[in-house]
């Protein structure tokens, strides 16, 4: 009886089973299997049965390496571009700790991703693998502390905690485990060895540099932190959780200036990309940038602690991810309303800035701001991709003081590529813009141009391809009688042009502009105000 049972049972079971399949259509069967032959953008693949040939699966093979490796390249261009200011700033003799100083500001000599020639650059590159470092920031700077892969660790100076006053910044390096202050230190944390430092200071009165110059030289002190000094009370090292000490020795500062130099910070679009970003593999902890990253880089041979030796094939891959990363990382700032309308700040406008899309950590837009309080927007959950890469391949240094809503604070950016016509900048051509009455600037505005080719400040007898509102390094721009400002870009100097409306251009050179507004104003935020298109002028 028993027996019987289960033989029913089986025969049940093979029944239920064989209607089931017969209940799951043809189609659905076929489009779990691969078909004898498929032809993809990548090549045809083909199968015997459902298997690859030898040459479908080396096919397959190359084209995932090379969807990894451009993944790579988008995703860590960011790396390899902080990695190039520090060798930049080491090739004008800076070290750790040592400041690179534009006296009489940056020019077009030196190919910056699009620096300004509006403002006092200070930078260097700090080492925090002996120990916490501190910065006595002196007042007026506006800037960030940015780790060696962008990842913002806080903001400097006006944006920061000590809001242009100046003051103790204690930063922390991954790893650490000692004493701490505390209090008397503004405390950051850094996930890589190596951070950037990189301010800006104002130009007083938009006229003369040497005081905001001298004030840097003469307060900003960068050195390491003696645990038990100045922020520990006595009552804490009774505990006998930390010796007391006394306050540690400065040394002298390095400053050096850059004004007028000639030095690259800016990575290479070819193979040797990939070979910077081994180097910053290499040089920080594997655990200071985000697993799916890692897994990316790992996925093309680049991990830490291990050689990075790619065959000829993956050489070439490789190479070719380069130059695909490059169109791409063009294509998201020419042609960037093709496929992110919203980036134009305004309705029909070619004025665009990516940065809006999800804020300066490229996931949720900055906050509203209303009647004094920051209003944020729920999170979206998903990392703007585009936005990140657009801004790394052009741009540089992280800092959500970049990009919020608040008035009178920082500085905001609207950025031309394309003309009104949506054609690119000719060089040999004369363009004009009108900045109508009433720029929305309370600290002052200006206009720079830059290379298409390098993304930095356009080289041609002008040294510093600007105009604007100051009047260093430039005659101030002139406003016409109804309070409007036309800036012309163009080869030669229109007639009856006042020079400080003007901006050469070079005749075999493209171009594009940024315009700035430093302290911006309402009208800039609710749109009321709202500049030209750049117009051809015939």
């Amino acid at each position: 009886m028993n027996l019987e049972r289960i033989v029913a049972g089986v025969a049940a079971c093979i029944l239920l089973a064989g209607v089931a399949q017969a209940n799951v259509s043809e189609t659905t069967v076929q489009s779990l299997g691969a078909p004898d032959s498929i032809d993809t953008r990548v090549g045809t693949f083909e199968f015997d049965g459902g298997v690859p040939t030898a040459a479908t699966a080396q096919s397959a093979f190359d084209a995932v390496d090379f969807a990894r490796a451009l993944n790579v390249y988008n995703n860590s261009f960011r790396g390899a571009s902080a990695l190039g200011l520090k060798k930049g700033f080491e090739s004008v003799g800076a070290g750790s700790g040592d400041i690179v100083i534009f006296d009489e500001l940056m020019d077009s000599n030196s190919l910056f991703l699009t620096a300004n020639a509006d403002t006092i650059y200070y930078l260097g590159w700090i080492d925090l693998s002996k120990g916490p470092v501190v910065i006595d920031q002196p007042s007026g700077g506006l800037g960030a502390l940015n780790d060696m892969w962008f990842q913002w660790i806080i903001d400097v100076g006006r944006p920061g905690p000590d809001r242009g006053l100046g003051g103790k910044y204690l930063v922390v390096g991954p790893g650490y485990d000692g004493p701490l202050p505390e209090g008397g230190y503004f405390i950051a944390h850094a996930r890589t060895n190596t951070i950037l430092y990189a301010l800006r200071a104002f130009i007083v009165d938009g006229k003369d540099p040497k005081p905001a110059v001298d004030n840097i030289k003469q307060n900003l002190k960068i050195y390491a932190y003696q645990p038990g000094s100045y922020g520990t009370p006595i009552a804490e090292a009774l505990k006998g959780e930390v010796r007391l000490a006394g306050e540690p020795k400065v040394p002298e500062m390095k400053f050096i200036d850059a004004s007028g130099m000639s030095f690259n910070t800016i990575p290479p679009s070819d193979y040797g990309f990939f070979e910077m970003v081994d180097e910053n593999v290499q040089n920080e902890p594997a655990t200071s940038y985000d697993v799916e990253l890692a897994g990316q880089l790992a996925a093309i041979g680049i991990v830490h602690g291990k050689p990075f030796k790619p065959d000829a094939r993956m050489k070439k891959i490789l190479t070719e991810a380069a130059a695909a990363g490059q169109a791409f990382g063009r294509a998201l700032q020419w042609r960037a309303l093709e496929k992110h309308p919203d980036w134009a700040y305004y309705e029909g406008s070619y004025w665009t800035n990516m940065l809006w899309a999800g804020g300066a950590l490229f996931e949720t837009p900055p906050p509203a701001f209303e009647n004094g309080m920051f209003k944020p927007y729920p999170p979206t959950g998903a990392r703007k991709l585009d936005s990140r890469t657009a801004f790394y391949y052009a741009y540089t240094l992280d800092s959500p003081g970049m990009i919020m809503n608040i008035p009178e604070v920082g500085s905001q950016y609207l950025i031309g590529f394309l003309d009104g016509d949506g054609d690119p900048f000719d060089g040999a051509k004369t363009y004009k813009v009108t900045l109508p009455k009433g720029i929305p600037a309370k600290a002052f505005w200006s206009f720079t141009l830059y290379d298409n080719q390098t993304r930095s400040m356009l080289q041609t007898p002008q040294r510093y391809p600007r105009a604007g509102s100051q009047s260093y390094p430039t005659p101030a721009a002139k406003a016409a009688k109804d309070g409007a400002t036309v800036v012309y870009f163009a080869p030669e100097k229109p007639d009856s042009v006042a020079d400080g409306n003007w901006i050469q251009t070079d005749p075999e050179k493209g171009y594009f502009t940024v315009l700035r507004l430093y302290g911006p104003q309402p009208a800039f935020f609710d749109k009321s105000w709202r500049p030209s298109e750049v117009e051809l002028v015939n």
